[in-house]
């Protein structure tokens, strides 16, 4: 590792094989403490190569424990997290709306790393019970239409490097991972990142895959659309500014989708949206979130992707989902 680290510390990266040989060895405890902080720290301080990001992808993809569910074609909506703007759970209330609107979701989620409820905080504050039981997530996508796969249970190698990340507070390549290592494989997915290079990054490992992919950065550093501006948004097809506006929907400011400063406070935000009872603005934020994923799952037109997650909203369809997901 020492070799590792005096090579990445001048500049020069690793090869696609080094990294996923890296990977392997740091997840089954090879390495000390200290070299792992290290060697996560790199990353924040020199941009990731294509190689590396997909080195260290094909070795969380090796040691996942599979999902396998592609009967279901289930989208996964997840953000990269690490922007640093503690919003509301913007991609998992989507992923309610989505699954409410008959758009299957395999909802790869965490803990908050760099902010204070990622998806897994708010599942657990409502009661919901992780599991890695094909049957029960089988179960839950059958009459629900979602199942939520609780990232640490799926990637048990990973469980040497979950206490440092925490200890470290602040993102790491593990952020960038997140979405590309969902367990069941998903064909489908919209993916939030926290910065134009990573969408660039992403829009080239994804073209290598079979997969139909929408990429959204905000341009105000937001990894996902926030309504706060005009967006950047890749598909298989194109690469495109958006404006809210070119949505039908209004510009809002950022106040209007802080997600307060404890979980509490997200989760009371979260089922507000649920019951009818958000704002215009975290209504729309969600809706718009909700349209881009249906779009890549269903191939309609954002006007019909829209109405149909504005009709799962406001019709109840994704709060009865929501309520049955806790009920299973």
């Amino acid at each position: 590792m020492k070799e590792i680290l005096n090579q990445l510390i001048e500049y020069k990266s690793l090869d696609k094989q080094t990294a996923k040989e890296i990977l392997i060895n740091l997840a089954q405890g090879k390495y000390n403490q200290s070299q792992v902080a290290a060697f996560l720290t790199v990353y924040l301080m020199r941009s990731i190569t294509v190689e590396e990001l997909e080195g260290f992808r094909d070795a969380m993809l090796d040691l996942c424990v599979p999902v396998e569910i592609p009967e279901y074609d289930a989208i996964d909506l997840c953000g990269t997290g690490g922007d640093g703007k503690n919003t509301f759970n913007i991609s998992t209330l989507s992923s309610f709306i989505v699954a409410g609107a008959g758009q299957n979701v395999a909802k790869h989620g965490n803990n908050g790393v760099s902010s204070v409820s990622g998806s897994s905080n708010l599942m657990a504050h409502f009661g919901y019970e992780f599991t890695n039981d094909i049957g029960k997530l089988r179960k839950s996508l059958d009459e629900c239409g979602l199942c939520f796969l609780h990232a640490p249970l799926f990637h048990p190698a990973m469980k040497n490097v979950a206490p440092i990340r925490r200890d470290l507070g602040v993102k790491t390549f593990f952020n960038m991972l997140g979405p590309m290592v969902n367990p069941s494989f998903p064909k489908k997915q919209l993916v939030g990142v926290f910065s134009l290079e990573l969408a660039r990054l992403y829009g080239y490992l994804y073209q290598k895959t079979d997969k139909h992919f929408v990429i959204l950065h905000a341009l105000d550093g937001y990894d996902e659309i926030s309504l706060t501006g005009a967006f950047k948004k890749i598909t298989n097809k194109k690469e495109e500014i958006v404006n809210p506006e070119e949505m039908g929907l209004e510009t809002i400011q950022a106040q209007a989708i802080f997600g307060g400063d404890t979980v509490e406070a997200s989760a009371k935000i979260f089922e507000a949206i649920l019951k009818g009872e958000g704002t215009k603005a975290q209504n729309e934020v969600v809706l718009a979130n909700a349209a881009m994923a249906i779009q890549c799952g269903k191939g309609v037109s954002t006007e019909d992707a829209l109405g149909m997650a504005r009709e799962s909203l406001e019709s109840g369809k994704a709060l009865q989902t929501f309520k049955r997901i806790l009920e299973l």
